[in-house]
C-alpha cells in the first residue's frame, strides 16, 4: 500500500508540511496549489526539497472548471492546462487532478465533455504527463463517480484517467460496487477522507470537516475494499479539509494520517485477502483483558496524601519493591502503585506534570504481539533499563505521553508482583469498601487532539468509540468521547477541553499536558460502599440538595430513596439499559479525583450529572486556583 497525503490536509509551511509527511512515513505527496503559490520558491527548489525528504510528487492539483465550457472560455482553458503542464514538469510530476466543473456557464453533455478530455489527454501525451478526472459530489453536471467514469471511457485516451475520492462518493451515498468493475488501470490515484455524519450544505461539509480514515463515520473500509478489489495498487492518499487540523500540531496530524492509513489496509486485506497492499503484517488489535494496576507518580510529601486518600477509601498497603521506592496498595483487583523514585520516567513525569497517573497496566493474550502492533502504527516503544532482578515489561507511550505496559499469561503477569515486591499486611484501621474493580479511567486531552486521541486507541485496541457528547460545564463545554470494548473490560472516557476556565481546561493547564484526571472504581452495592467510606473517615464530593429534588421528580424515585441518595452524596442517572450510581471523591491536587460507581445494566457514564459534579468540585478547589468564568 503506497502512502500518499496532500499537502492542504496539515498545517504549516510548505517545507515544514513536507518534513513532518516524511517523518511520518510517508511514500508521497499531492502538491495543492495554493501551498506552491505562497512559498516562496521556485517548483524546482520544492522538487529538491521533496526528493531531500525521500518523498516522491503523486500529484499536483487542482485544475478546476475544465470541461464543457462554450468559447471563448474553453480555448483559454487549453491555455491554463498548458501552464499548469509546465509548473508539473518543473516539480517533476506526471499526474494532474481535474475536478467537475461547477461553473455556472458549463454544458453538460458526456461526449462533450469525454472530448475535451481526449483534447486534453493529446496534449498532455506530448509531455509525457497524465490527466486524472474526480467528481466533485458538488459538481453542475457531473457529481457521481461512475458519471465521470463514462466521460473517461468515452475519452478512449491512454494517458486520461480516473480520480476516485472516498468523500465525493460516500457524502452521496453512491453504491461503491460499482468501483469494482473499473479497470485498474484507469484509476489514476485514489483519495481517502472521512467525515462525521452532519446534515449540511455538501461543499462546506467537505471544507471544513473532513477528517482521517476512522476519526468520522463514513464507511472508508468499504469503499477502499472495492477500490482494492479492482486489483489497484496505486498511490493511496489523504485529502483532508478541515479547519482543526489547519491550526494544529503538523507532526502529530501527519503522523495520524499515517496511522488511519496502515489501520485501514490492515482493516482492508483481513477482508479481501487477495488485495494488493503491500503493509507489514500487524497482529490483531488487542483485546484487553482488565486493568492490572494503575501507577502513580509522586514525591514524598505528595504521596502521603494520596496515600491518605487511598486508606479511606478502603485501600491496604500489600507489597513495598524489594530496591526502589514504589508501594502497592490493594482492594478487591484493583492495584494503585505509587512511585517516589528519584530518577527514571516515573520521576521525569512527576517533575512535568506534578503527581500524575502516569502509568497504565494491561492484560492482554500476548504482549510482544501487542507491542509490534502499536509500533506498526506509529507509537512510540517505551524502553527503560531494569535494575537487577526486575522484569522489562513491554510497553508504549500512549497519548499524553503516558506508559501502557503489557502483561500477558506468561511470567511477567505471574510473577512481578512476588519477584520484585515484598509482601506487607498493613494493619490499617480502615475497612474495605467492596471496591472490586477499575470500571473506568477518564483521560483529559486537548480538544484539538481528541481525533488523535480515539484513533489512537480505536487502532491498536479491540474498541469502539462511541458518538461525541458535549458535557456542560458552568465555564463552557466540554466534549466527552468513550471507546471501550463489548465487555466492558477497557473502558477509557477521553474529554477534549476547549478554555482554560472549564475543569477540563483548568487540569490540563496546571498539569503542563494531557493526563488521566479521574480513575473509576466499581461496587456492587454503592450504599453499603457509602457506610464504609463514612467510617473510614471518607469526606465525599458535597452534591447541592437541589440536584436531588430534580432527580425525584424526574425518575419518579421514592421520597425515602432519594434522601438516601442525598445523605450520601450519590448521584443517579438512568437509560433504557438500568441505573447508574455516581460517588465522588474531593478533588486531588488541581483537578484529579477518583469515582466510585454502581451500574444495574446501564451503559453510560453519567454525562447528565456532569454538570452538577463539575460545579461541586469548583466550590471545593482552592478559588485562588480556578479561573473565572
Amino acid at each position: 500500500m503506497k502512502t500518499s497525503i496532500a499537502t492542504v490536509s496539515v498545517s504549516g509551511e510548505l517545507d515544514e508540511k513536507l518534513a513532518a509527511i516524511a517523518a511520518a512515513g510517508f511514500d508521497g505527496v499531492e502538491i495543492f496549489e495554493n501551498d506552491l503559490l505562497v512559498f516562496d520558491k521556485s517548483p524546482q527548489e520544492v522538487a529538491r526539497i521533496v526528493r531531500d525528504q525521500g518523498l516522491e510528487i503523486t500529484l499536483f492539483q487542482p485544475f478546476r472548471d475544465f470541461e464543457g465550457m462554450p468559447e471563448p472560455q474553453r480555448s483559454r482553458n487549453f491555455d491554463r492546462a498548458e501552464r499548469k503542464f509546465d509548473i508539473m514538469q518543473e516539480l517533476g510530476t506526471d499526474l494532474v487532478l481535474v475536478c467537475s466543473n461547477v461553473s455556472p456557464v458549463a454544458l453538460g453533455g458526456l461526449d462533450r465533455a469525454a472530448a475535451d478530455f481526449h483534447a486534453l489527454g493529446e496534449r498532455a501525451a506530448r509531455r509525457g504527463l497524465r490527466i486524472g478526472y474526480e467528481a466533485l459530489a458538488w459538481g453542475r453536471h457531473i457529481n457521481d463517480h461512475r458519471d465521470a467514469w463514462e466521460i473517461v471511457r468515452r475519452a478512449g485516451h491512454a494517458n486520461v484517467g480516473l480520480i476516485l475520492d472516498s468523500f465525493h462518493t460516500l457524502a452521496r451515498k453512491i453504491e461503491v460496487n460499482s468501483i469494482r468493475s473499473i479497470p485498474k488501470e484507469k484509476i489514476f490515484i485514489v483519495q481517502l477522507a472521512d467525515a462525521p455524519l452532519i446534515d449540511m450544505d455538501l461543499l462546506y461539509w467537505s471544507r471544513h470537516y473532513r477528517n482521517m480514515p476512522g476519526e468520522g463515520d463514513l464507511p472508508v473500509s468499504d469503499f477502499t475494499r472495492a477500490v482494492a478489489a479492482t486489483g489497484y495498487d496505486g498511490y493511496f492518499s489523504l485529502e483532508i479539509f478541515n479547519d482543526q487540523f489547519r491550526g494544529g500540531s503538523t507532526r502529530m496530524i501527519a503522523a495520524d494520517g499515517r496511522r488511519s492509513l496502515v489501520y485501514l489496509g490492515d482493516q482492508v486485506r483481513r477482508i479481501e485477502p487477495d488485495a494488493a497492499l503491500t503493509l507489514p503484517h500487524l497482529p490483531d488489535r488487542i483485546e484487553v483483558e482488565d486493568f492490572v494496576f494503575i501507577e502513580f507518580a509522586a514525591d514524598e510529601d505528595e504521596a502521603q496524601q494520596m496515600i491518605a486518600l487511598l486508606r479511606v477509601l478502603g485501600f491496604r498497603k500489600v507489597a513495598r519493591h524489594a530496591s526502589k521506592s514504589v508501594v502497592v496498595y490493594q482492594q478487591g483487583r484493583i492495584r494503585i502503585v505509587v512511585n517516589t523514585e528519584s530518577v527514571g520516567f516515573a520521576n521525569a513525569a512527576f517533575n512535568v506534570h506534578g503527581t500524575t497517573a502516569y502509568a497504565v497496566g494491561l492484560k492482554v493474550a500476548d504482549a510482544r504481539a501487542a507491542v509490534l502492533r502499536a509500533v506498526g502504527l506509529g507509537a512510540e516503544e517505551f524502553t527503560q533499563q531494569p535494575g537487577p532482578g526486575e522484569t522489562k515489561l513491554p510497553g508504549v507511550f500512549g497519548p499524553g505521553g503516558g506508559v501502557y505496559y503489557f502483561l500477558d499469561h506468561g511470567e511477567d503477569l505471574e510473577n512481578i508482583w512476588t519477584t520484585e515486591f515484598v509482601a506487607e499486611n498493613e494493619n490499617a484501621p480502615t475497612l474495605p469498601a467492596g471496591l472490586a474493580s477499575i470500571d473506568h479511567i477518564a483521560q483529559t486531552v486537548r480538544y484539538d487532539e481528541l481525533l488523535s486521541t480515539v484513533l489512537f486507541y480505536t487502532s491498536l485496541f479491540k474498541t469502539e468509540k462511541t458518538p461525541v457528547v458535549d458535557i456542560i460545564d458552568p465555564a463552557g463545554v466540554v466534549r466527552s468521547q468513550v471507546v471501550a470494548n463489548e465487555t466492558g473490560s477497557m473502558r477509557i472516557t477521553l474529554n477534549g477541553a476547549e478554555n482554560h476556565r472549564t475543569l477540563a481546561g483548568h487540569f490540563i493547564t496546571e498539569n503542563f499536558g494531557p493526563s488521566i484526571q479521574h480513575v473509576a472504581f466499581h461496587t456492587d452495592d454503592i450504599l453499603a460502599t457509602a457506610v464504609a467510606l463514612a467510617t473510614n473517615g471518607f469526606r465525599p464530593l458535597q452534591i447541592s440538595r437541589n440536584y436531588y429534588d430534580d432527580i425525584e421528580a424526574r425518575f419518579g424515585l421514592e421520597p425515602d430513596f432519594a434522601e438516601t441518595l442525598r445523605a450520601n452524596n450519590i448521584l443517579y442517572d438512568r437509560d433504557e439499559g438500568g441505573d447508574y450510581f455516581q460517588l465522588y471523591s474531593p478533588v486531588y491536587g488541581e483537578g484529579f479525583f477518583f469515582e466510585i460507581v454502581q451500574r444495574r445494566g446501564y451503559r453510560g457514564y453519567g454525562a447528565p450529572n456532569a454538570i452538577f459534579r463539575i460545579a461541586a468540585q469548583k466550590r471545593h478547589m482552592r478559588p485562588e486556583t480556578m479561573p473565572r468564568s
